[in-house]
């Protein structure tokens, strides 16, 4: 099973990949660019969404973790914390 879900994921983050570069390269055209350049554009639009992708998860799991703390409680006899 182990094996078919990390196929499974391989297989997404391809598609996942070429999806932002198709749509890099949609722009980049669309922008007027040609040649060899296209190429290093869509590149490099690739690689800062990726990498602004891989940047902005985490955060927003951290964020969401920490709203989930701060608004509600672990044990019965606790009570949140409350701005005043």
């Amino acid at each position: 099973m182990f094996a078919k879900m990390r196929n499974i994921l391989i297989l997404l983050s391809v598609i996942l990949v070429l999806a932002i570069s198709c749509v890099s390269l949609g722009i980049a055209c669309a922008g007027g660019i040609r040649g060899v350049g296209l190429l290093g554009i869509c590149f490099f639009f690739t690689g800062g969404v990726i990498v602004v992708l891989a940047q902005l998860i985490p955060a927003g799991i951290l964020l969401s973790s920490f709203i989930g703390t701060g608004i509600s409680s672990f044990r019965k006899g606790e009570l949140p914390i409350r701005a005043t």
